[in-house]
């Protein structure tokens, strides 16, 4: 017998074999679980007996819509302080560049990472979390890159961990070392470089406290030459690459990712159309962030139509951080990737469904509801799935599953 059947619910399961349009759905659906994983997915008229013989437990939805669990696949979760202050200057003129190269931006998280415990990370992180698990977020992509030193790197990453062991969401790290140029290397980009490179990477690929590398390509961050020296040391230790690409200007950040075999580059105001055929052609996840372009006052928009030309995979993240996006809801996030970017409401589901999954290499894992992915789903109050791109400041979560439980 299954361990529980989810009957009288509709499905959008993100799956485009299965169902009548581009969510996947299936009216008057049923799902089946197993061990902590999806045993059936169906229309309930289709189930292979009677659902007392079936199951142990049998739940009803009551005409509620079940999705995939959410995922959030980029953002910096764990960091110290805050940057308000910084938000004012913006207010008054001062731009994002400008406030970075005078030492403010990242570097000032930095000085707070570094100054705060991991407990005090862990606290502050956590109701960060606890605000996206309520809005039916099962998996969580956490970046470092606010320490960049070896000890706040690896303490940060533990942290991630800890958040993932605490509350049963899948948490995927990302070592992120290469994101700014801390101030005891000022003036030395390949000397900060060679350690994250040569003394950062290997310890983490030592304790296994990263899924992914990630880097920060941009003009106030880190050159393409430089960017390569990091995805070299990791394909060298066996961990798939990210990339912070082509965000304030056209550095060849998604032709670079792609080179790599990247699961995704993120940010892409700039991407070029080389830049999209690379990724199409490589498999790399295009990241769309409009928190970020929203919160700094951006004009120049990802190229959405480029990327649906190429069809390459568009997935849609918080980038929660305390600089650019101090966000914490991904529904917002389907709301702005339509609003602003122009995504259809279908498009902006798949970006926190199967699209993120395939972004943290989790595809065959969960972000769709499918017999043998992980038994992560969400129960929703809503007359049509597009209600949760449309509606603003809304939560219509009425039940969260992970892994089979409650």
């Amino acid at each position: 017998m299954w361990d529980a059947l989810w009957l009288e619910a509709h499905l959008a399961t993100m799956d485009p074999a299965v169902g009548d349009d581009d969510y996947g759905t299936l009216r008057d659906g049923a799902v089946g679980v197993a061990d902590g994983r999806i045993a059936w997915v169906g229309r309930r008229a289709d189930l292979p007996g009677e659902p007392a013989a079936l199951a142990r437990q049998v739940h009803r939805a009551g005409g509620r819509w079940i999705t995939p669990g959410l995922i959030d696949c980029h953002t910096h979760l764990v960091y110290g302080g805050d940057r308000a202050a910084e938000f004012a200057l913006r207010l008054k003129g001062a731009s994002y560049e400008e406030i970075a190269r005078a030492g403010g931006g990242i570097l000032s998280t930095v000085a707070a990472t570094r100054a705060a415990d991991a407990e005090a990370l862990y606290a502050a992180a956590r109701r960060r979390l606890d605000t996206l698990r309520a809005e039916g977020v099962t998996t969580v992509e956490i970046k470092s890159g606010y320490g960049l030193d070896v000890e706040t790197e690896l303490k940060m990453l533990r942290v991630a961990g800890r958040l993932g062991a605490e509350t049963g969401m899948r948490v995927r790290r990302s070592f992120l070392g290469a994101h700014a140029l801390p101030p005891e290397f000022k003036g030395d980009g390949d000397g900060y470089i060679d350690l994250v490179c040569r003394q950062m990477l290997p310890l983490v690929a030592v304790e296994k406290l990263a899924d992914a590398v990630d880097a920060f390509g941009e003009k106030i961050a880190f050159s393409p030459r430089q960017v390569a020296r990091v995805f070299e040391a990791a394909t060298e230790l066996g961990l798939p690459v990210k990339l912070h690409a082509d965000q304030l200007s056209d550095q060849g950040g998604g032709a670079l990712a792609a080179e790599y075999r990247a699961l995704s580059a993120d940010h892409l105001e700039y991407l070029s159309e080389a830049g999209a055929k690379a990724m199409a052609a490589a498999g790399t996840v295009a990241v769309l962030l409009p928190g970020a372009f929203y919160f700094l006052g951006e004009t120049r928009r990802p190229p959405i139509d480029l990327l649906r030309r190429h069809g390459v995979p568009m997935a849609v993240a918080t980038d929660c951080n305390p600089g650019s996006s101090p966000a914490t809801s991904l529904l917002l996030m389907l709301n702005m990737a339509c609003t602003l970017f122009r995504l259809t409401a279908e498009e902006a589901l798949a970006g926190v469904t199967r699209n993120a999954a395939a972004a943290l290499g989790l595809e065959d894992e969960c972000g769709r509801l499918a017999p043998g992915l992980a038994a992560d789903f969400v129960l929703w109050d809503i007359a049509v799935p597009a209600e949760l791109s449309y509606r603003i400041s809304f939560n219509p979560c009425a039940g969260i599953v992970r892994a089979g439980g409650s």
